[in-house]
C-alpha cells in the first residue's frame, strides 16, 4: 500500500490560488482514476479536481471554503501496489513525522492566505467568510467571537450565515468594532455612501422574497463597480452595413457545417474582423498597471458567455489573430457550449486582452459595455436588422433593404483617445462591409 499526494494542479499563469467549494468525496470513499475529487472556485470560474490515481481517499488536509495555493496538498489517496513517482508519504512512516507535515502544511496555509484586513486576529478566516463579513459589516471582534464548526474550530460560511441571521432577528448584538471618534465633514465632492445594517424589510404578505446572491454574481458585482471607478468610460457608437455577410452565411452554411461538423453564426466573423483591427491599431490591445501601460504581444480575444445559472463568464480565444475562419468558429463554438455547461476551466478565461460581447443576442440595438479590466476596450454587437437605407450607386441614389447592426465601443479614456478609440472600431466596419462574398470558408 501506498500514499498518493493529490495536489491543487496548476490552472493558468495568473491562477495562484482557488477555494473549495465542496468535497465531492469524503475519507473512505473509493476514488476512480480521472474521477472528480473535489470542487473549487478561483476568482473566475468553478472547477473540479481530478485523481490521477484509483484508491481510498483517506485524509482532506483542507476543509470548505479554505484557500489553497496551487502545488499545495489537498489530500492523501491510499493506492494498492507501488506508489507512483508522485507519491511521497509512505506507509511506513511514522506517526510523529505525518503530524509534523501536517502541521507544516497547515502553518504554511495560515502564512500565505492571512488576510491583511484581519490582520488583528489570531484565527484564520477563509476569503469567502471574509467577503461576507465585509458585505454585512462584521468586526473583526464579532468574527473572533463567532463558533466555528469547521476544523479547528474555523467559521464556515455556514457559521456566519447563521450570525447573521441570528443578528438581524436580535438573538445577538453586534459588538463594536472600536470606539467611536469624532466624525470630521466630508467634502461636497465626495460621494457618502452607508451601509445599512438592518435587516432587509419584507412584506406582511410574504410578497417580497430575499435571495442572496450567489459567490459569482459577488465577484461579477465586485468586478463592474471596481472597472467603472478605474476606468473613465467613453462610447463610440458605428453603424454597419453587413448585408453582404448576412447573404453569404446563408448561401454557405449548411456545406459548413456537413464537411466541418460546426455551425456557422454571425460571432466568428465578427471576431475575425476585430481581430484584423487589433493588429491595425495595436493601442487598443493594451493594458494598465499603475501609471504603466503593457502592450500586448499576443491578440486573446474575450467572448463574453453566459453560465446556465444567468451569469456572466468570459472565455478566452488565444491568439485569435492567427485563425482562420473555420478555426474561429471552432474556437467560439467550444467556448460557447462549455460555459453553457458549466464545463470551462480557469485557464479558459486567463490572458484576454480584448473582449466582444453579443448584446443582440438578446434583441438589444446597441448598448454600453463596461470595461474588462485590465483592458482598455470591450466592443458590443448590436441586432442586426433590415432597415430601409439609402444606397449609393453611378446611376444615381435609391432607397432599399439592408441588413445593418450597430458596434458599441466602450474604452478607457486614461490612455485611449477618441481619435484611437473612434477609428479602431471605423476598421472594424470597414472589414465588415468589405466581407468577400465570393471568399471559401
Amino acid at each position: 500500500m501506498a500514499r498518493f499526494e493529490l495536489k491543487l494542479p496548476k490552472m493558468g499563469e495568473s491562477v495562484a490560488e482557488a477555494t473549495i467549494t465542496n468535497w465531492l468525496k469524503e475519507v473512505g470513499d473509493k476514488i476512480e482514476a480521472d474521477e472528480a475529487v473535489l470542487e473549487i472556485a478561483t476568482d473566475k470560474v468553478d472547477s473540479e479536481v481530478p485523481s490521477e490515481v484509483s484508491g481510498v481517499l483517506v485524509e482532506q488536509l483542507f476543509g470548505k471554503d479554505d484557500l489553497v495555493q496551487v502545488g499545495q496538498t489537498i489530500a492523501i489517496i491510499e493506492t494498492e501496489g507501488d506508489a507512483p513517482a508522485t507519491t511521497v508519504v509512505e506507509e511506513t512512516s511514522a506517526p510523529a513525522e505525518v503530524a509534523a507535515i501536517e502541521k507544516t502544511i497547515e502553518s504554511a496555509q495560515e502564512i500565505v492566505s492571512a488576510p491583511q484586513d484581519f490582520s488583528g486576529s489570531d484565527k484564520f478566516f477563509s476569503p469567502l467568510v471574509k467577503n461576507i463579513a465585509k458585505e454585512e459589516g462584521i468586526s473583526i471582534e464579532e468574527l473572533d467571537n463567532i463558533q466555528g464548526s469547521g476544523k479547528d474550530g474555523r467559521v464556515t460560511k455556514e457559521d456566519i450565515l447563521k450570525y447573521i441571521d441570528d443578528r438581524k432577528a436580535g438573538v445577538v448584538t453586534p459588538k463594536a468594532a472600536e470606539p467611536a471618534k469624532t466624525v470630521e465633514p466630508v467634502k461636497a465632492t465626495e460621494p457618502v455612501v452607508q451601509k445599512s445594517q438592518q435587516a432587509v424589510p419584507v412584506s406582511v404578505n410574504g410578497g417580497d422574497e430575499i435571495i442572496e446572491m450567489d459567490r459569482m454574481r459577488k465577484l461579477i458585482s465586485g468586478y463592474m463597480v471596481a472597472s467603472v471607478q478605474t476606468s473613465a468610460h467613453v462610447q463610440s457608437f458605428i453603424e454597419v452595413d453587413v448585408t453582404n455577410i448576412v447573404k453569404w452565411r446563408e448561401k454557405v452554411k449548411t456545406a459548413f457545417e456537413k464537411r466541418e461538423g460546426e455551425k456557422l453564426t454571425f460571432t466568428p466573423i465578427m471576431m475575425e474582423a476585430v481581430a484584423k483591427a487589433l493588429k491595425d491599431f495595436p493601442g487598443m490591445n493594451i493594458s494598465v498597471d499603475g501609471d504603466y501601460i503593457i502592450k500586448k504581444k499576443n491578440i486573446n480575444l474575450g467572448m463574453a458567455a453566459a453560465l446556465p445559472n444567468g451569469n456572466l463568464i468570459v472565455p478566452v480565444i488565444k491568439n485569435a489573430d492567427q485563425l482562420n475562419l473555420v478555426g474561429m468558429a471552432k474556437a467560439v463554438n467550444d467556448l460557447g457550449n462549455r460555459a453553457k455547461a458549466g464545463k470551462l476551466k480557469p485557464d479558459d478565461t486567463q490572458g484576454g486582452t480584448y473582449t466582444v460581447t453579443n448584446v443582440g443576442t438578446f434583441g438589444s440595438v446597441f448598448g454600453t459595455p463596461i470595461i474588462n479590466q485590465p483592458q482598455v476596450g470591450i466592443l458590443a454587437l448590436g441586432a442586426i436588422r433590415k432597415v430601409p437605407a439609402v444606397i449609393e450607386t453611378p446611376e444615381g441614389d435609391f432607397i432599399g433593404i439592408r441588413q445593418k447592426m450597430f458596434l458599441s465601443h466602450s474604452y478607457d479614456h486614461r490612455v485611449v483617445d477618441g481619435a484611437l478609440g473612434g477609428s479602431f472600431v471605423k476598421r472594424v466596419a470597414e472589414y465588415l462591409e468589405a466581407f468577400d462574398v465570393d471568399r471559401d470558408f
